[in-house]
């Protein structure tokens, strides 16, 4: 490593999300040196990091980045990028800080709240950072509303319709997504990002509902500080408005807040990237950032 270079790990290479992390890795100008897959069809990863070894062995990942790290400055990991099952998060935060390295990783970072305090009791003990990827933050009318609302009228409450429609295939709910004990369902899966968003521009939770928790979508009632939501998360793209199958799009953001709709459908392509340019920068959001969503997760799961 030299300069403002850094190597970087990644675990879950085979993933429908890994290669935004990748890319994100290779934009920032940085180094990924080895990356951890179940499965050997990582073929893609010649666009981004064709020098990176490779591993389908947990056994001998763990051991090449033991070796990295003995090597010292240069050589060791300085960042590990998480992309694996939910249920392995907390395990595979763990290896990276207990290698001497900060970890980045996809929501949801824990699956109970309470694992929080001990990744934060680690934190401390090995004076690395974990970041979480909370990107819903990041497009600008989301941070535009937030910055509306924040300057609305004092005690205000709002009415909130959110409608998240992101369409999955078939492979979706034969993989480890679409079960529950891996996953933890479509709430957490696919809402955490959503929750973090309402929470981070209407405040803290007072009440979680849930009406439908299927295997294709939720709905559900929060009671927030500033809001009254009624929000609903799909997978399904029967459900996707007409005009945005005749534009040939999966995908369908909005919200609407006291009858006036501010959708955010496009602008994903690169939030990663500058998820990882703020993490790099010292501006990352870390543990405390991700529990409003995690509790609001455990709430929906409680209920089903």
């Amino acid at each position: 490593m030299s300069g403002n270079t850094f190597n970087f790990i990644l675990i879950g290479a085979g993933g429908n999300i890994a290669l935004r992390h990748m890319k994100a890795v290779k934009d920032t100008g940085n180094k990924l040196v080895a990356a951890l897959g179940h499965h050997d069809g990582v073929g893609l990863m010649d666009n981004y990091s064709p020098e990176a070894d490779f591993f389908t062995e947990p056994e001998r990942f763990d051991r090449r980045l033991d070796k990295l790290r003995r090597n010292g400055p240069g050589y060791k990991a300085d960042h590990v990028s998480i992309c694996s099952p939910n249920y392995l998060h907390d395990a595979h935060m763990r290896l990276a800080l207990r290698n001497d390295a900060s970890a980045i990783c996809e929501k949801p970072l824990v699956l109970n709240p309470w694992n929080l305090d001990a990744l934060a009791e680690m934190e401390q003990e090995t004076g690395k950072r974990i970041f979480t990827i909370l990107q819903l933050r990041l497009p600008p009318v989301i941070i535009a509303l937030r910055e509306k609302i924040a300057n609305g009228p004092v005690g205000k409450v709002y009415k909130v319709k959110p409608n998240y429609i992101t369409s999955r295939g078939k492979w979706y709910h034969i993989s480890w997504n679409g079960g529950v004990a891996r996953s933890d369902g479509i709430a957490t899966n696919i809402g955490i990002h959503f929750f973090d968003m309402l929470t981070w521009i209407f405040g803290d939770i007072n009440e979680n509902r849930v009406c439908i928790h299927e295997n294709d979508r939720a709905s559900g009632t929060l009671k927030l500080a500033k809001a009254d939501v009624d929000w609903h998360i799909n997978t399904n793209d029967d459900y996707l408005p007409d005009h945005i199958k005749a534009q040939g799009k999966r995908t369908f953001r909005s919200i609407m807040v006291d009858g006036e709709e501010v959708e955010f459908s496009d602008g994903f392509t690169d939030l990663h990237t500058r998820s990882y340019e703020q993490i790099l920068s010292g501006n990352g959001f870390g543990l405390g950032d991700a529990r409003k969503s995690i509790n609001i997760a455990l709430g929906i799961r409680r209920q089903i």
